[in-house]
């Protein structure tokens, strides 16, 4: 039973999460997924077949784009994610509803 919530309530914060870690520099898949699990203390630990249909998605709304960066040396070519402007215009919007929320649970909860 643990499982099933915690995966329902992980699923409704990943988008946000995913513009969060992108609002300051561009980043690639596996380094999403890297300081998705440091940052949240292993909490948060992706899998591809996870955070990309994320990234598509957001990408489809706009949130992001993608481009492609050449190879140098022994690099292989990574698909480097940014966020928009309408990407930080949504976070801000995400960021302020899952304020109210979070304060709306914690007034229950603590009742």
């Amino acid at each position: 039973m643990n499982d099933k919530y915690i995966r329902q309530m992980k699923k409704g914060v990943l988008d946000m999460l995913v513009l969060k870690l992108l609002e300051k520099d561009k980043k690639y898949g596996y380094q999403l997924i890297s300081e998705l699990k440091e940052k949240s203390g292993e909490l948060f630990i992706l899998k591809e077949g996870t955070l990309y249909p994320i990234l598509y998605r957001l990408e489809d709304d706009a949130y992001v784009k993608s481009s492609w960066c050449s190879p140098q040396g022994k690099q292989i070519a990574r698909k480097y994610y940014q966020i928009t402007d309408k990407g930080r215009e949504a976070l801000d919007e995400i960021s302020n509803l899952w304020m109210e929320m979070s304060c709306g649970i914690r007034q229950i909860m603590e009742d």
